[in-house]
């Protein structure tokens, strides 16, 4: 192997992440936990709402001469516009469309004229999403592997925020792998080399993803002006645990 994560290969709108023996845990289709040597970053064409993902991921990758099962993620957006990035024992590969926005307004008096009632249909096309794939050669322990998922999308939401102004789209998802050969880490934190190297890798793959993808700026400036979406105004109730001290007024 190289001092790349992974060997990453593009055919015909499919791209695949290779490294042998790979333990892989994914939050997309028939995600969870695996391990073996591949997974897989799909682009659909327009129009696509094939039912049985299973089975269109597996013509998929018969059609390019890709044999290893593995993880696969959906997107409408081009291989073309995927993006790699790598830092120290860490590489994140990222697709980006945020033609599906979901706004999350955190002040009371937001959102309101966002708030049409359209919501991104899961049996249509995956207009946008954002699509992360973050690979470490460290051999992480299971929380740390979990929990590279949390870093990844908090990078993910950060660097959408500051260039989109949403923190994602209705359909985003990560895959997250680890080297089970490697030196061992117990933890994947912000503040760990993985965690560190993850979060900056996340976010320049990212924003270069976005800059290939929306090279003329076209990115929607609210949920109203994109294609689908999705507005979360609800409002929670919120309460103290039983059991927990109100506070000394005195």
């Amino acid at each position: 192997m190289s001092d790349s994560v992974f060997d990453c290969l593009v055919r015909d709108g499919v791209c695949r992440l290779h490294r042998p023996e790979t333990r892989w845990l994914s939050t997309g289709h028939g995600g969870g936990e695996s391990v073996g040597p591949a997974a897989y970053n799909v682009s659909v064409p327009e129009g696509w709402a094939d039912r049985d993902v299973d089975g269109y991921v597996a013509r998929r990758l018969a059609d390019v001469g890709f044999e290893a099962d593995g993880p696969a993620l959906l997107t409408g957006v081009s291989m073309r516009h995927a993006r790699v990035a790598r830092l120290g024992p860490v590489e994140a590969l990222a697709t980006a469309g945020v033609n599906n926005p979901a706004a999350l307004p955190v002040d009371a008096d937001e959102g309101g004229p966002e708030s049409d009632g359209r919501e991104d249909d899961a049996d249509a096309t995956p207009a946008g999403t954002v699509n992360l794939f973050v690979g470490t050669t460290r051999a992480l322990d299971p929380g740390a592997l979990a929990n590279l998922v949390a870093v990844a999308a908090e990078a993910k939401a950060a660097t959408l925020l500051s260039r989109t102004g949403f923190p994602g789209t209705t359909t985003d998802a990560v895959v997250a792998a680890c080297d089970p050969t490697g030196d061992a880490a117990a933890y994947s934190g912000s503040a760990t080399d993985v965690g560190g190297a993850a979060r900056a890798c996340v976010r320049d793959a990212l924003l270069a993803a976005l800059d290939s993808r929306y090279a003329d700026g076209a990115v929607p400036d609210s949920v109203t002006e994109a294609a689908y979406g999705v507005v979360t105004d609800d409002r929670a109730s919120v309460s103290r645990p039983p059991g927990t001290e109100r506070p000394n007024r005195s």
